[in-house]
């Protein structure tokens, strides 16, 4: 058991702090760190069940407890000593910070949080400044010190969930890019209470400003932005300073009295300007709502490079690629008109089996490489206009092997190289390359498969006629969980009749 106060020397005026953590090397971190300075009176504990022995005994002005211990949690134990003493501030210390937690601690009195590995001085100055607040409300009224203290939790929970809501928002945002500039406004009109909010691209040749999307009443106000001198001034402030400003100003009342301006920028370069107006006889825009704006364009233009470097990325890969598969199909243009049924077939496919979006996009990229690995085949195996002897199909049964190879380094690619790799696999285990069988083939796999069998079936070969589609869903009915995967079967059937 830990001790429960440490050897320190105690005068009139010092400030007692309780440390409650379960790992000794944390304790006598914040031990020592505290004992820099004579202000403080600190005891320690282990455990929540210590801790709370300890509190019994003694006023502390201040806890700092672990989240994570045995036994009793760091939130039990906020609990408890909220009940015993609901003025004593209490900070609390987590290796997993999350909002939820977050918004539920500060809900159930936490002044603040320590996210280890935290900074020695950041310690310092949180207990502080904590301590320093908690000696001012004790010099009011006790209504008016839980009127003030209840405010804080309120406007700081606020605060929490406002951020959460803009990286959530934007994280979930569609690929296409107009409906993310569609989103950062609705999300900018929804965080201050604005009346109008434009993003404006920034044409750097001529200095203008092209209106991209304007949300909210008074859209004319953006659309003639170009006209209006007051306006393109705070603009180009905006440009020159590269960061975001709040504008208020009875002088022109035709765009304020109260209007913020936030850079768009790309790789600290200006993409544009989010700018949003406050909406009549409304208090003007604060620091807070300045913060959640400057918040949501930096989320935004971080989100808009990332995705306009990996379309350019993805761009130049999928080109790459597209040539090589042009060099098969050069050869045997069967194989052309092959992928492109495939890939019809099995976007129906996942499309009918609710597939998500980036599931049928990756099977969508799969279906037109899938056959890449014919690239290695020799035209008197790939050209052969008979059918062709076993040593020659061994060969052929390679090309799924070498497909995924070809797409290995591509990282990008890594889910679509699989449903490559596997699409000859058979449910029962006896298909190729690696005779893996029923679940243990990817799913989106499953699915390639049955549409590639039975676009196979149904065409026309130099040595065979294709089957009827009667024929076909007759060979599909009867190679369920055999050959093919039940339910990707009744899918398919479903689709053709």
């Amino acid at each position: 058991m830990a001790e429960n106060v440490l050897a320190v020397k105690t005068c009139k005026g010092k400030k007692k702090i309780l440390i409650v953590d379960d790992y000794l090397p944390t304790r006598r971190l914040i031990i020592d760190a505290l004992n820099q300075t004579e202000l403080y009176e600190i005891s320690e504990a282990e455990n929540g069940e210590e801790a709370l022995r300890i509190f019994a005994t003694d006023n502390f002005e201040l806890v700092i407890s672990d989240i994570m211990m045995p036994g009793m949690s760091g939130m039990e134990l906020l609990n408890r000593i909220k009940e015993k003493n609901s003025s004593t501030a209490v900070i609390m210390i987590t290796g997993n910070p999350t909002t939820d937690l977050t918004v539920n601690a500060i809900k159930k009195g936490a002044v603040d949080f320590l996210t280890k590995p935290f900074d020695i001085d950041d310690l310092l100055y949180k207990v502080d400044i904590h301590l320093r607040e908690k000696a001012i409300l004790a010099n009011n009224e006790e209504e008016e010190s839980r009127i003030v203290e209840q405010k804080k939790i309120l406007d700081r929970t606020a605060h929490i969930s406002k951020q959460s809501y803009i990286y959530d928002s934007i994280e979930d945002s569609p690929l296409n890019n107009d409906a993310i500039f569609e989103k950062i406004a609705e999300l900018a009109l929804k965080l201050v209470d604005g009346e109008v909010c434009a993003i404006l691209f920034f044409d750097e040749r001529d200095n203008e400003f092209h209106p991209k999307i304007v949300k909210g009443e008074s859209a004319e106000l953006y659309a003639n932005s170009m006209y209006n001198p007051a306006l393109k001034m705070i603009f180009n402030d905006v440009i020159e300073r590269k960061e975001a400003i709040i504008f208020n100003s009875n002088e022109h009342l035709e765009i304020a009295p109260s209007i913020i301006c936030s850079p768009l920028m790309i790789r600290n370069s200006i993409l544009g300007i989010l700018s949003i107006r406050k909406k009549k006889n409304r208090e003007i825009f604060s620091k807070n709502d300045l913060h959640h704006i400057l918040s949501l364009t930096k989320r935004a233009s971080l989100n808009l490079e990332n995705k306009i470097l990996y379309e350019s990325i993805y761009s130049n890969i999928m080109d790459t690629l597209k040539s090589l598969i042009s060099s098969v199909q050069a050869r045997d243009h069967y194989t052309e008109e092959h992928s492109v049924r495939v890939t019809d077939l099995s976007i129906k496919i996942a499309t009918a089996m609710s597939c998500s979006r980036q599931e049928i996009e990756s099977i969508r990229i799969a279906g037109i490489l899938h056959d890449v690995g014919k690239i290695a085949v020799p035209d008197s195996i790939l050209l052969k206009p008979d059918k062709l002897t076993p040593e020659e199909y061994n060969v052929i049964k390679n090309h799924p092997t070498i497909g995924e190879n070809i797409l290995k380094p591509v990282m990008l690619l890594e889910k679509e190289r699989k449903i490559i790799e596997y699409h000859h696999e058979r449910w029962d285990g006896l298909g190729y390359p690696t005779g893996i069988a029923g679940k243990e083939i990817p799913f989106l796999a499953r699915i390639l498969t049955v549409a590639d069998s039975y676009d196979a079936m149904t065409s026309d070969r130099p040595y065979r006629l294709g089957m009827s589609l009667e024929k076909a869903i007759s060979e599909m009915n009867y190679n369920k969980n055999k050959q093919f995967d039940g339910d990707v079967v009744e899918a398919f059937i479903k689709i053709l009749t």
